[in-house]
C-alpha cells in the first residue's frame, strides 16, 4: 500500500510554489461522473471526449476520487501524451507491481497483466482503433476511463467502450464559476461581458477560468497604493500582490468603504477578443520571473521545465514561484506528473509576436545545454531524468530542426544537440523509458548527420542497433549495427567496430542463424571424400566400398557396377553407407579414373584400382624410409665425429698435451685426486671414459677398446678382458680412500689395433 500510495503521488503533478489558484468547482457535470463511475462499476470501459478545456482532467479527478474503493489494486493514472500503448501497458505494469529495474518481455508482461484488477485513467489519449482494442484486451480485468480530443480515432464497436461527449457550461454555470474564480459578486458591466465571453468561446470552462484572472489583475491594479504607483516600485520589488488579498480590498472599495490610503483608478474591462484569446494580455501582467519562464515555455513548443530547473534558467532563485502564478493565471494544465502551457495559449502568443523567433532558438539552446549538463551529473538518477523526459526531447527537437537558427549558431546548436542526446539516451534506458530512449537517438542521429560527425552518427546507429535488439527486432537491430560497423570501418575505429561486431554476433545467435548440431545425429561411416568411388567406362558411380551394416535387402540395396563379393569373415552384408555430404546435391562422389583403352569388366577396373591405390601408397612408405635412413646416419655421424674429437678423459691441461698415440689418455701418471676433491671420481658417478679395461684393486672396471679405429666400445668387442682375479663388472666405479695400484699383468693387445706399451691407469 505504501509502494502504491507513492507511485500515485509520482503520477500527479507537484503544487507549485507561489501564490495559491483559487478552488473551483465542478459545474453541470454531476449526470456525467455519475453514469461514469457507474459503468466502471460494473467492470466495463468508457471513453470521455470533449474539446480542449472543456474540463476532461477535472472530471476524471472527480470520478477517480469515486473509484478509489472500487477495486482490489485501486485507481491508477497514466497520461496517454507521445505515449505508445506498448509504453503505457509498460506503466500499467509498473504502477500496480513492484518491480524496479525490471522490464518484462510482451510475452510475460501480457501474462502479468492479466493478473492486475485496477481501474485505469487514461489522460490525453492519442490512439484508437485497432490500437486501442488490442490495449484493452491486454488486461482484461481492468476497467478503463479513457480521456480524448475530437481528433483521436474512436475504439471499435467490437471493443464495447461506451463513448460520453463533454459539452461546454451553460450561460449561468459559466458566471458562476466565474465569479469563483474572481472571488466576489461581478458588476453588471462584468456580468455582460461575461454573457459576451460565454457565447464566443462556447461556454468553454477554461476560458472563464481565464477571465477571472483577467479580473483578478484588473482588481489589483485598481487597488494599488497611490505612494508606489507613480514609480511601479511594488510590483517590480515585491511582484505581484497576493489575489486573495487584492480580490478582499476591490470587494471592500466596491462595498463604499472610504480608506484614503487606496485610490481606485478606472481601468477598463477587457475586449471581447482580448477575453477570448487571454493568453498576451495575461502574460503581460506577470512577474518578470514568470514572464521568463513563459518564454522558455513557448521556445520548447509548449513544454514546461520543472521548477526545480527554473531558478538556474531563468537567473533568479526565486523563480520556482513563477510557476504557482502561471498555474493560477490558467496558462497551465497538468498532464501528468507535470505542467505544460494549457489548450490554445501557444497559438496565442505566438499569434501575438510574443517572442522573435531567434531569441526562441537562442533560449532553447540554453535549456539544452542545462540539461545536457544536468542529465550527465552523477547524483542524477535515472527516474527524474525519464520524469524530464518531454521537455528535454522538446529542447532537442528544436535544435535538430533548427528553427528561427541563424548560419552563425546553426552548428553550435545542432553540436549541443548531439550532446544532449548522449547524456540524456543512457538515462532514459535505465529509467527503463524506452519511448523516449528512442526519440533521443533518433534526434542525435539526425543532429550529428546534419553537423558531419561521422563518428556521432555511427554511435546512435549502434545504440539504435541495441535497442532493437533489448526489443525484439533482429532485422532492425542487424539493420543498424551493420550502419554502424560500416561508418566506423572508414573512420578506423577498432573499439567501436569490435563492440559493432559483437552485437552482431548476438543478433545472429538469437535469430538462429547457427544452430548447433542436433544430439545423438548419425555420423558418416568413411571420413569425407576419404575413400574414392571408383567407375569405370560407360558405368555408374559405384555405391560406397564400405557400406553401413545392415539387413540385405532387395529393396533397398543401390545397384552395384560390378559383382560384391561376400565378406571373408562371414556374417550379414552391409547396406548402401550415408553419404558424408548430404546436403551437396550438385557436387558428385570425387572420382579417380583412367586412360584405359582396353575395356574389361568390372573385377578388372577393380584391381587396377587397387594395384594403382597400392603403388600409391607403395611410393609413400618408401619416401617416408629413405627420409628416416638419411636423419639416423646424420645423427650417427655427428656422434660418432664428436666422440673423436673429444679426448677419452677430459684431462689435459695446461701441464700434458695429448700424443698422436691412440692409447694415449693424456695423463701423466699422476696419482688421481682424493675422493671429495676437483676432479674426483664422485663427480662423474659413472664409468670412465678409457678405451681399454684395467683391472683395478677396488674391484672398478672399464670397458676395453682403442678409440679412434671405429670399433664398437662396448667391453669385448675390440680386446680380451684382465686377466685380474677380480671379475670385471658393467657397474660404476666405487671410490674408495686408498691409491690404484698398477695392474698384475698387462692386457693383451686387441685385435686389429697398435700395442699398449704402458698399462693404463684407472680413472
Amino acid at each position: 500500500p505504501e509502494e502504491r500510495a507513492e507511485a500515485a503521488r509520482a503520477a500527479t503533478p507537484p503544487v507549485p510554489p507561489g501564490p495559491a489558484a483559487p478552488t473551483l468547482p465542478l459545474l453541470e457535470r454531476q449526470e456525467e461522473r455519475e453514469r461514469l463511475s457507474g459503468i466502471l462499476g460494473r467492470g466495463r470501459s468508457a471513453r470521455l471526449s470533449g474539446p480542449a478545456g472543456s474540463g476532461r482532467t477535472a472530471l476524471l479527478d472527480a470520478v477517480a476520487a469515486d473509484c478509489a474503493d472500487l477495486a482490489p489494486d485501486g485507481v491508477v493514472r497514466l497520461s496517454g501524451r507521445h505515449r505508445t500503448p506498448a509504453e503505457l501497458l509498460h506503466e500499467l505494469f509498473a504502477a500496480v507491481r513492484y518491480a524496479p529495474d525490471h522490464r518484462p518481455g510482451q510475452d510475460v508482461l501480457r501474462e502479468r497483466l492479466r493478473e492486475i484488477g485496477a481501474v485505469v485513467f487514461v489522460d490525453d489519449l492519442e490512439f484508437g482503433g485497432a490500437a486501442l482494442d488490442d490495449f484493452l484486451a491486454a488486461a482484461p480485468e481492468c476497467a478503463f476511463l479513457l480521456a480524448a480530443g475530437p481528433d483521436t480515432p474512436a475504439p471499435s464497436p467490437d471493443a464495447h467502450v461506451e463513448d460520453i461527449h463533454l459539452a461546454g457550461l451553460g450561460r449561468g454555470a459559466a458566471i458562476e464559476l466565474l465569479e469563483s474564480a474572481v472571488g466576489r459578486t461581478l458588476s453588471d458591466d462584468e456580468a455582460n461581458w461575461a454573457g459576451d465571453l460565454w457565447f464566443e468561446s462556447e461556454g468553454l470552462p477554461l476560458r472563464f477560468v481565464q477571465a477571472g484572472a483577467l479580473l483578478r489583475q484588473r482588481d489589483r491594479l485598481r487597488v494599488t497604493p497611490a505612494e508606489f504607483d507613480a514609480f511601479g516600485a511594488l510590483e517590480e520589488a515585491f511582484g505581484p500582490t497576493d489575489p486573495e488579498a487584492a480580490a478582499a480590498a476591490a470587494a471592500a472599495a466596491f462595498d463604499g468603504l472610504d480608506d484614503p490610503d487606496v485610490e481606485l483608478r478606472e481601468i477598463p474591462l477587457p475586449s471581447l477578443g482580448e477575453g477570448a484569446a487571454p493568453a498576451a494580455l495575461l502574460a503581460s501582467r506577470l512577474s518578470r520571473s514568470a514572464q521568463t519562464a513563459l518564454r522558455f515555455a513557448v521556445a520548447l513548443g509548449g513544454e514546461v521545465p520543472h521548477q526545480a530547473h527554473l531558478p538556474a534558467l531563468v537567473g533568479d532563485t526565486h523563480a520556482d514561484a513563477a510557476l504557482g502564478e502561471l498555474r493560477a493565471c490558467g496558462l497551465l494544465s497538468p498532464v501528468g506528473p507535470r505542467y505544460r502551457l494549457a489548450a490554445g495559449v501557444l497559438t496565442q502568443l505566438l499569434a501575438q509576436g510574443h517572442e522573435p523567433a531567434h531569441a526562441a532558438a537562442d533560449r532553447a539552446h540554453t535549456v539544452a545545454q542545462h540539461y545536457a549538463w544536468w542529465a550527465a551529473h552523477p547524483s542524477v538518477t535515472p527516474e527524474r531524468a525519464a520524469a524530464e523526459s518531454d521537455a528535454l526531447l522538446a529542447a532537442l527537437s528544436v535544435l535538430v530542426a533548427g528553427h528561427g537558427s541563424t548560419p552563425e549558431t546553426e552548428a553550435e546548436h545542432r553540436a549541443t544537440a548531439v550532446l544532449l542526446a548522449r547524456a540524456a539516451a543512457p538515462a532514459f534506458a535505465a529509467g527503463l523509458h524506452w519511448g523516449a530512449w528512442e526519440r533521443a537517438l533518433r534526434a542525435g542521429q539526425e543532429a550529428a548527420r546534419l553537423a558531419g560527425e561521422v563518428a556521432e552518427e555511427a554511435y546512435f546507429h549502434h545504440e539504435l542497433g541495441v535497442l532493437a535488439l533489448c526489443a525484439g527486432h533482429l532485422e532492425r537491430a542487424r539493420a543498424e549495427l551493420e550502419a554502424s560497423i560500416g561508418m566506423r570501418g572508414v573512420l578506423a575505429d577498432k573499439r567501436g567496430t569490435v563492440a559493432g561486431r559483437r552485437a552482431l554476433a548476438l543478433v545472429a545467435d538469437l535469430s538462429g542463424e547457427h544452430p548447433a548440431p542436433a544430439a545423438g545425429a548419425e555420423e558418416p561411416v568413411s571420413p569425407p571424400r576419404g575413400i574414392p568411388s571408383l567407375r569405370g567406362p560407360g558405368r555408374r558411380p559405384a555405391a560406397e566400398p564400405f557400406p553401413a551394416l545392415a539387413a540385405p535387402s532387395p529393396a533397398t540395396t543401390p545397384p552395384a557396377p560390378f559383382p560384391v563379393r561376400p565378406p571373408t569373415t562371414g556374417g550379414p552384408a552391409r547396406g548402401a553407407a550415408k553419404s558424408a555430404f548430404p546436403d551437396f546435391a550438385d557436387e558428385g562422389p570425387t572420382l579417380i579414373t583412367r586412360p584405359d583403352t582396353d575395356k574389361g569388366t568390372g573385377r578388372q577396373s577393380l584391381r587396377g584400382g587397387i594395384i594403382s591405390g597400392a603403388r600409391r601408397n607403395l611410393a609413400a612408405v618408401g619416401a617416408g624410409a629413405l627420409l628416416v635412413a638419411v636423419l639416423g646416419t646424420v645423427v650417427t655421424l655427428g656422434a660418432t665425429s664428436g666422440n673423436g674429437e673429444d679426448p677419452a678423459t677430459n684431462h689435459v691441461t695446461s701441464d700434458s698435451t695429448a700424443t698422436d698415440d691412440p692409447l694415449d689418455d693424456g695423463t701423466d701418471g699422476e696419482e688421481r685426486p682424493a675422493e671429495g676433491e676437483e676432479g674426483g671420481p664422485d663427480e662423474t658417478g659413472g664409468p670412465s671414459g678409457s678405451g681399454s679395461p684395467s683391472p683395478a684393486a677396488s674391484g672398478s672396471s672399464s670397458p676395453s677398446g682403442s678409440p679412434g679405429t671405429g670399433t664398437s666400445s662396448t667391453p669385448g668387442s675390440s680386446g680380451t678382458p684382465s686377466t685380474s682375479d677380480e671379475p670385471t663388472t658393467t657397474t660404476a666405479p666405487t671410490p674408495t680412500s686408498a691409491p690404484p695400484t698398477n695392474p698384475t699383468s698387462r692386457p693383451p693387445r686387441p685385435t686389429g689395433s697398435s700395442p699398449s706399451t704402458s698399462p693404463t691407469k684407472s680413472t
